[in-house]
């Protein structure tokens, strides 16, 4: 196991997990997910993959897995149709940080954001969402096109 210097400090950010480049690869490349879901270990200091999401799992049961009142990093493969009728995919890297989350939540949250999308370099589009209403599918509809 890799061990990575970190600090308790919120404003240092966290490490990330070494299965996380890994996971990123098997949605990017194998289409494994439809989703991931990250979370920030406060105790292990680094960002963890919280849970997967089969490929015949809904935008619905994704939202559902993102917590009302906690932050969350999350990985969506959006499929969708163009207007030529071609079938495609596009990789949204999701920032949830919901109002109602706790402080340090958000700080932990913002300071440690670069790191992982650094590891997962190669999704199509970002979106920092606060509200259930800034990830409603229409939105990611509207930027995949």
């Amino acid at each position: 196991m890799a061990f990575m210097r970190t600090s308790s400090n919120a404003s240092s950010g966290m490490g990330v997990a070494p299965d996380i480049r890994q996971t990123f690869l098997e949605l990017q490349m194998k289409k494994a997910f439809r989703y991931v879901i990250f979370k920030i270990e406060e105790k292990q200091k680094q960002v963890i993959v919280e849970k997967t999401g089969a490929t015949t799992e809904s935008y619905d049961d994704f939202l559902a897995s993102l917590p009302e009142n906690d932050c969350r990093y999350a990985l969506y493969d959006f499929d969708f149709v163009t207007g030529e009728n071609v079938q495609k995919s596009k990789i949204f890297f999701i920032a949830w940080s919901p109002a109602t989350s706790r402080i340090r939540a958000k700080m932990l949250y913002s300071t440690s954001k670069d790191r992982i999308k650094h590891e997962l370099d190669g999704f199509h589009y970002e979106i920092q969402a606060t509200d259930p209403t800034e990830v409603e599918i229409g939105v990611l509809r509207e930027r995949a096109h």
